[in-house]
């Protein structure tokens, strides 16, 4: 950096990273009418989208727009999962090791952000859930079907985390909550292939194409 003059960008040491992330909670509350969620959902690698969330709604409550802070939850991967570790342990500190999970973007065994990740979580009252590569997978489909949200597994771990907190009885019954899918599922296609199969092709024939769909189960 020194050397080439370069812009850096790294979350541990550019302050405007979390300060970007942190417009999340800006829009969030906007249009929730600045009562935003009780409860909100969000993965987490290096830990830099939860710490900006966490701000953003922090600096709201301080001015004054929100009622409160939401609880912030993060979602990391089972294969990935240092800053759960340290928070279910109580630990100050984040052990770091390897990392290995098919969801790329919080693949991350040494975060940058993790001292305001673990403060974004302790400090909203909030929780940690950690899930499996393949409940990542399983939760790309779902939440295309009922959202309409293609996410890559990063951004659907979060409604993977959400799912499994529901059934694991953690959320209340009246709880509102919020799940922010961090990435698109355009960034990794071959995840959510892995998920749901190759689409259907056919030639351009009606007849054929009304077979197909027979033979494959799909009605219309």
């Amino acid at each position: 950096i020194e050397k080439f003059g370069w812009y850096n960008r790294n979350c541990a040491i550019n302050p405007y990273l979390v300060e970007g992330k942190k417009t999340c909670a800006l829009e969030i509350a906007e249009q929730s009418g600045w009562n935003p969620p009780d409860r909100m959902f969000i993965s987490v690698g290096d830990g830099c989208c939860i710490s900006g969330l966490y701000k953003g709604f922090s600096d709201l409550k301080k001015l004054g727009l929100i009622p409160s802070v939401p609880k912030i939850t993060g979602v990391q991967a089972q294969g990935s999962k240092p800053i759960y570790d340290a928070w279910k342990e109580g630990a100050p500190r984040v052990a770091f090791g390897p990392a290995d999970t098919l969801a790329d973007s919080i693949s991350v065994g040494a975060p940058r952000n993790w001292a305001k990740a673990l403060r974004a979580v302790r400090e909203s009252a909030g929780a940690m859930v950690t899930v499996t590569d393949d409940e990542i997978l399983s939760a790309i489909p779902e939440l295309a079907r009922k959202t309409g949200v293609f996410g890559e597994p990063a951004g659907a771990a979060a409604f993977a985390g959400f799912k499994k907190a529901a059934l694991g009885g953690m959320l209340k019954k009246n709880e509102r909550i919020g799940v922010v899918v961090t990435g698109n599922g355009l960034k990794d296609i071959e995840s959510a292939r892995k998920s749901v199969g190759s689409p259907l092709v056919s030639e351009p024939d009606i007849q054929r194409f009304s077979e197909q769909l027979e033979r494959s189960g799909i009605q219309c």
